[in-house]
């Protein structure tokens, strides 16, 4: 299956990273169930999209398996905010632990031509670690910022997907826009049918 998008992106997803990775997992009506992290091509594809990784990274089972880990994580984390719950100790744990997997700060480097520059260095077996800390810090920053009190899941059964709220809206797209209201119409309907 391909990863090309089956829903455009929720809103706050192209201001936060985190939203668009928790989003990674889409469930859709019918049963069906889109992965875009489900295997290690598309894991590689969805990272080098986002800057997080190089089209030739080769990503391997086992590290599609730590982000989709990571993904849970902050799945359970976004709906304990959003339902106002006490965290789940192994998300936070999970969390903190790939915050310290990558060094935040850029390090000074020496070029011999162009002079002192401040990079962060990534060798390639850093660069899951790179992946999973930047993802985990923007949940973070999620999280404890301003706009954590805009966060919600999409109103829409079956969709799992998060959004930042604006205004009254409460889903991640007009598809389920739509799909909700028809529900509702049709239970409006079905409840003055039974009167």
């Amino acid at each position: 299956m391909s990863a090309e998008p089956v829903l455009p992106p929720a809103p706050g997803a192209v201001d936060y990273l985190s939203i668009d990775f928790v989003n990674s997992a889409i469930a859709l009506p019918g049963g069906q169930f889109v992965d875009l992290l489900g295997t290690p091509e598309t894991t590689n594809r969805w990272l080098t999209e986002r800057g997080l990784a190089p089209a030739d990274a080769g990503v391997q089972e086992m590290c599609a398996t730590q982000l989709r880990s990571l993904r849970e994580h902050l799945r359970a984390l976004f709906a304990a905010r959003v339902g106002g719950l006490p965290p789940l100790p192994a998300a936070l744990s999970a969390v903190n632990d790939a915050l310290t997997r990558a060094p935040a700060a850029a390090l000074l480097q020496w070029d011999e031509k162009s002079g002192p520059f401040r990079a962060i260095p990534c060798p390639t077996n850093e660069i899951l670690d790179r992946a999973l800390a930047t993802l985990a810090a923007n949940a973070a920053d999620l999280l404890t910022g301003p706009d954590a009190d805009r966060l919600t899941a999409c109103g829409s059964t079956p969709c799992n997907r998060y959004l930042l709220r604006h205004g009254r809206r409460h889903w991640c797209s007009t598809r389920c826009g739509d799909r909700a209201r028809a529900a509702r119409a049709y239970a409006r309907r079905s409840t003055t049918k039974a009167s």
